[in-house]
């Protein structure tokens, strides 16, 4: 069962005052509210009520427009760089776009042509980089000493970006307080800009619930640095079928939120990601990426952890390749 979104169209990321929506296409810019979801089905096939918070149906299909646009309306500089071979370049360029600023995102000279063009669609400047010679943070280090004038913008480890996110804390929050309460949230991490936001967010509505941050278990370092007390490292880039979590380590600032905020870590084999992608389809009717099926996954890895509950998994975006797609779902 669909929710009609408890949030208003637009929320600011500093606080719960209504912003007015700016025109833009014939449209409202800001991010959308996200769509819950009431699975009965996959609630029963689980053992636990579910109710999925899927940004699929964000701008660009992902959650990272909600840190995009809060970043490219809160800085002064006229102009913004950033590395991304995905979902936040997309976001940002169409941000940027929306509000007049310029942006030059750099990607791997191997990025899927779709995900190119579909940066360069939103009307951004593409700098296309081999990283087997250059790093992209090489790269980015190099157009900001040219540009000294533009803002360099982390998908995940910039207070701004934690606070766009922050937005979707809360509405999971607003939620709480016209539904049964969620008695966990789970988030997908991996650079820990959206963990730490929906964390931020659900605490300023005052909601206690316990945030749990879902990892592929061969991309576990979030893990391993609650374990440790301290950011741990990973000594390559995990090959996670989830690209969004395949970050060799936790951000600064995410990690200083939620070392100390988030109930825990639980970690997922790729088997269990594959699975959620199927049963978000099969049984939920929702479309996601991998990345966006590590919370079900968690969930279903972990379900007797959560028995007889009611828990929100985010679902944090639904940009998947249609070929990849295609061959999950004909493993079922």
């Amino acid at each position: 069962m669909l929710r009609t979104p408890v949030s208003p169209r637009y929320a600011s990321s500093f606080g719960d005052d209504l912003t007015p929506a700016r025109a833009w296409g014939g449209c409202a810019t800001g991010p959308r509210p996200t769509t819950f979801v009431e699975a009965p089905r996959l609630s029963s096939y689980l053992g636990v009520s579910v109710v999925l918070a899927t940004e699929a149906f964000q701008w660009t299909g992902s959650f990272k427009f909600r840190a995009a646009y809060n970043v490219a309306t809160h800085i002064r500089e006229p102009a913004v760089i950033a590395a991304s071979s995905g979902n936040f370049g997309q976001a940002l360029a169409l941000a940027c776009s929306m509000i007049g600023k310029r942006c030059t995102i750099v990607m791997p000279h191997t990025s899927a042509r779709v995900k190119i063009e579909a940066v360069r669609a939103h009307g951004a400047e593409i700098d296309l980089v081999d990283v087997t010679v250059t790093s992209r943070a090489s790269r980015v280090a190099q157009l900001s000493a040219d540009s000294p004038t533009a803002y360099v913008a982390s998908s995940h480890d910039d207070p701004l970006v934690i606070q766009g996110n922050a937005s979707l804390g809360r509405e999971l929050g607003a939620y709480n307080r016209l539904s049964r309460p969620f008695d966990a949230v789970l988030v997908p991490v991996g650079g820990g800009g959206l963990a730490a936001g929906v964390l931020t967010g659900l605490r300023d509505t005052r909601s206690a619930t316990p945030v749990w941050c879902i990892e592929p278990a061969i991309a576990n370092d979030f893990a391993q640095s609650l374990a440790a007390g301290r950011i741990v490292t990973l000594n390559a880039e995990p090959a996670t079928i989830a690209d969004g979590a395949r970050n060799v380590h936790v951000g600064q600032h995410p990690w200083a939120i939620l070392s100390g905020g988030a109930a825990g870590a639980l970690v997922v084999s790729e088997d269990a990601i594959r699975e959620s992608v199927r049963l978000l389809f099969a049984l939920a009717n929702v479309k996601a990426e991998p990345t966006g099926a590590l919370a079900l996954a968690g969930l279903v890895t972990h379900r007797d952890q959560f028995r007889g509950g009611c828990v929100c998994c985010v679902v944090s975006g639904g940009n998947v390749d249609p070929a990849l797609y295609g061959q999950m779902l004909a493993e079922c």
